[in-house]
């Protein structure tokens, strides 16, 4: 692959352009797809079909021991050789990764871009968490929160981050039923509110056709 991040006239969205995964010469994945802003592409297949090796190749954290070969463009931009903090891409993975010794308002001001004062940055937290229908939780502490909560706390904070796409490794997986449909909703509607690509890896058909989106499947 050629290092370069210059941009491209392409389709606003994610696009994954003849993306080609290998290890010690294997194939692990494959993938040639355009996710358009507030669609959903899901990526379905057992553990060890190289879903999570995708988002890795995507988000930027590919391990030295793979090869890949293609291009990722983010609304027109080449990111393939960006590094990680420079994608604009949000991650939601199966647990929420809460900084325990937090409150929920402090998690989530770790997620706002740089700039602006103390008091700004507590303001747009509380805005957004009221604006969720979730204020009352700022203060909480993490610990006792549901797994449904955890769960859309994480996706705030992602969303916090103000990112252009999303990458979602099976981020319902660790729910129960009636939180996992909730969540799922939640989390679906936000993206299409905010007009974002999102792609999602799982091994799970009740997920990928809750998405509501294209379904193809790895390994």
């Amino acid at each position: 692959m050629t290092d370069t991040s210059t941009t491209v006239r392409a389709d606003r969205g994610l696009t994954l352009k003849q993306i080609d995964i290998r290890l010690k010469g294997e194939p692990v994945i494959a993938l040639d797809a355009h996710v358009a802003p507030g669609e959903v592409l899901t990526v379905m297949g057992p553990s060890g079909s190289g879903k999570s090796t995708l988002l890795n190749l995507i988000a930027g954290f590919l391990p030295d021991a793979f090869e890949a070969s293609g291009q990722i463009l983010l609304d027109g931009q080449d990111i393939t050789h960006l590094p990680p903090e420079r994608r604009r891409l949000g991650l939601l993975f199966q647990d929420a990764l809460l900084f325990p010794h937090l409150s929920v308002e402090s998690n989530l001001l770790y997620a706002l871009p740089p700039g602006g004062s103390r008091r700004a940055r507590c303001d747009k937290v509380r805005a957004f968490l009221d604006e969720m229908g979730m204020a009352e939780l700022g203060a909480r502490d993490p610990a006792t929160l549901s797994g449904g909560q955890k769960a859309r706390v994480a996706l705030l904070r992602v969303l916090l981050a103000e990112p252009h796409a999303l990458l979602l490794d099976e981020p319902f997986s660790r729910l129960d039923a009636e939180r996992r449909a909730a969540v799922r909703a939640f989390v679906f509607d936000c993206a299409r509110k905010r007009d974002l690509p999102v792609l999602l890896v799982t091994h799970d058909r009740d997920d990928a056709e809750a998405a509501g989106g294209a379904i193809t499947l790895a390994g």
